[in-house]
């Protein structure tokens, strides 16, 4: 072979190593990291092909306390956009994950931070912030994703975000986006039929995390198991808790998968009710593995356990 031929091969060689190269950075995917599981799920459907992402928390978890994991920091490190459900939900770990990563990309006031609760009017912003008060949300309460129209404000909020991060994108997003709320606006009308005969039905539940799902579909809060936010009951408290279901006619006992089921069952046994297991994150349970299975799971298990108490409505 002669020389020239063989700087020609040699040329071409390293030509089709730049053409790949360049290839694969145009193929790479945006890499997203969550929080939580259902801002993974939305942020996949708005998103699409052009998104990789993973949430940092399980479904199982106590989302106020998410044990860290090593695994956390390297995949901040490379997040090119992190979604936050905020209202200070992950404030005794994320700040300082994020800190730690060294990625000012997705730093708190940059545009890789999305904070999905931007949109949303927080509901029970407590006025008195003193630590007598338990462990409280300054902001409000941020379980808004228990209510569908939450998840609308989410995905709303992502592909914001998103398209602020990568604005050549933008007709994608919006696409993907339109898809999604027409889903939604689909599933919210059969999901308000379906809840019909929960109007009404009054519960209690371990930590006060159904505010937004009982407000949407017109079921009665009546207290919670725990004596404050993140403080366990005392003995007092569950008598009183107890006598007050009984007065108020209360025999539906929500448990949260992170929750022990020991004093549920206990407190729902004194009043004839019963308990029932709701996820309040995808994941929660084996069954959820969407953001429309979250929503669809609650309202049918609460359904069952209202009819088996004898007081669900008709629809």
């Amino acid at each position: 072979m002669t020389l020239v031929w063989r700087n020609r091969l040699w040329g071409l060689a390293f030509a089709l190593a730049l053409f790949s190269s360049s290839m694969a950075r145009a193929e790479e995917k945006i890499y997203v990291v969550t929080t939580l599981p259902d801002l993974a799920d939305i942020a996949a459907r708005v998103g699409g092909d052009l998104i990789t992402v993973e949430s940092l928390a399980k479904g199982i978890e106590d989302p106020h306390g998410v044990p860290i994991k090593p695994s956390f920091v390297p995949k901040l490190n490379r997040a090119q956009v992190l979604v936050i459900m905020g209202l200070e939900y992950e404030h005794s770990w994320i700040p300082a994950l994020v800190s730690e990563a060294r990625n000012p990309k997705i730093l708190k006031g940059n545009i890789g931070y999305i904070d999905v609760s931007l949109k949303v009017t927080p509901k029970e912003v407590p006025t008195d912030l003193s630590r007598a008060k338990g462990e409280l949300h300054p902001a409000g309460n941020p379980h808004f994703n228990l209510d569908p129209e939450g998840g609308r404000l989410i995905a709303q909020t992502i592909a914001e975000g998103l398209t602020l991060n990568f604005p050549q994108h933008r007709a994608t997003f919006e696409a993907n986006l339109k898809a999604f709320l027409a889903q939604l606006d689909a599933k919210i009308q059969e999901w308000k039929v379906m809840a019909r005969p929960l109007s009404g039905v009054k519960f209690v539940s371990y930590h006060q995390d159904f505010t937004y799902f009982a407000d949407r579909f017109g079921m009665e809060y009546v207290g919670t198991i725990e004596l404050k936010p993140g403080i366990e009951p005392t003995a007092g408290h569950l008598v009183e808790l107890v006598q007050n279901m009984k007065t108020e006619g209360v025999k539906v006992v929500i448990r949260e998968p992170h929750f022990s089921e020991k004093v549920p069952s206990q407190i729902a046994a004194q009043v004839g009710g019963k308990v029932v297991k709701l996820p309040i994150m995808v994941g929660g349970v084996p069954e959820v593995k969407t953001y429309f299975d979250l929503i669809e799971y609650n309202i049918r298990e609460l359904l069952k356990a209202a009819q088996a108490a004898g007081v669900a409505g008709k629809v």
